[in-house]
């Protein structure tokens, strides 16, 4: 397969974008921002006026889209939804990180047209999407996996076969709400180390070289430090959109909890009073202005 679409060219999306175009694919792209589809022009993509005309050209479309609904919309809408133009036997890749009952439903739809879908849910940031080292986890029929194992490993280094639908969707939520549980612990000894005469920067090196080294305080800590959070790694708004469908999951299988509950309203609060472009990392703010409440009274 050398033609390739993409839908939806926001932080990750463009990093896919760029990768496949360097790897010589075919790409055609379509987004409502026209500055970022502008800019991907300039290095061989091949913008289409909407949706269908991309979907209509290629082998395997990829969506890249912030909420499930935009994912449903682009593949269901009556007038707009593209699986009732797609060509036969072509493979749908949604590398957004979408609902799980969503996922399967949309699976079946697919395959009602002779579809192929796959969750194909993403880790690693828009640096692991534009190096091609992203992780990706993959929900879908095992019989057509090997069909779509060429672009996986041009976008990712460690790539995981993990089920059947849905399946990559609950990988990837547990993987979020693990690191939006490691952000908020992170942020919360930090600034117990601060206020208590030992600087956040000593700390973090100490953490890193120690038992509680973990890779998501070495992408995310910086901004923690510099208590600066434009960078973005992940933003705080597609946090607080997928841990909370993660805590959806975990009431369906019965194992939500106390503490997912706690870490979702910590961010929920977080995203109320930040502005929704702002890194992950901007939950320190509300841990900070918590404490801060806290010694007053």
């Amino acid at each position: 397969m050398q033609k390739i679409g993409v839908i939806g060219c926001g932080l990750m999306g463009s990093g896919i974008v760029k990768t496949l175009v360097k790897n010589d694919f075919e790409v055609f792209i379509y987004d409502v921002n026209k500055n970022a589809v502008s800019d991907l022009r300039k290095i061989g993509a091949l913008p289409q006026e909407n949706a269908h005309e991309v979907a209509k050209k290629v082998e395997a479309l990829i969506l890249s889209l912030p909420s499930p609904s935009l994912v449903e919309n682009i593949l269901t809408d009556s007038l707009d939804g593209v699986l009732n133009i797609m060509k036969k036997d072509t493979f749908i890749l949604d590398m957004s990180t979408n609902d799980v009952k969503t996922t399967k439903i949309l699976h079946d739809k697919a395959k009602s047209y002779n579809l192929h879908f796959y969750d194909c849910p993403l880790s690693g940031g828009p640096e692991g999407a534009r190096t091609g080292s992203l992780t990706i986890m993959v929900g879908g029929e095992p019989s057509f996996y090997k069909n779509i194992l060429p672009i996986l490993e041009v976008l990712g280094e460690n790539i995981f076969y993990v089920g059947e639908k849905g399946t990559g969707q609950v990988a990837k939520l547990c993987n979020n709400m693990l690191v939006a549980g490691i952000i908020s612990l992170g942020s919360q000894v930090l600034l117990t180390a601060e206020k208590s005469g030992l600087s956040k920067e000593k700390l973090h090196s100490i953490l890193q070289t120690g038992s509680a080294q973990t890779k998501v305080m070495e992408v995310f800590g910086p901004n923690i430090l510099k208590e600066s959070y434009e960078n973005m790694n992940f933003s705080l708004s597609n946090m607080v959109k997928d841990i909370n469908l993660y805590e959806k999951l975990a009431e369906i299988t019965n194992t939500s909890s106390e503490t997912t509950k706690q870490i979702c309203k910590l961010f929920d609060r977080a995203m109320e009073k930040e502005e929704e472009d702002l890194d992950a990392t901007a939950v320190y703010q509300e841990i900070y202005k918590q404490t801060t409440v806290s010694n007053f009274n």
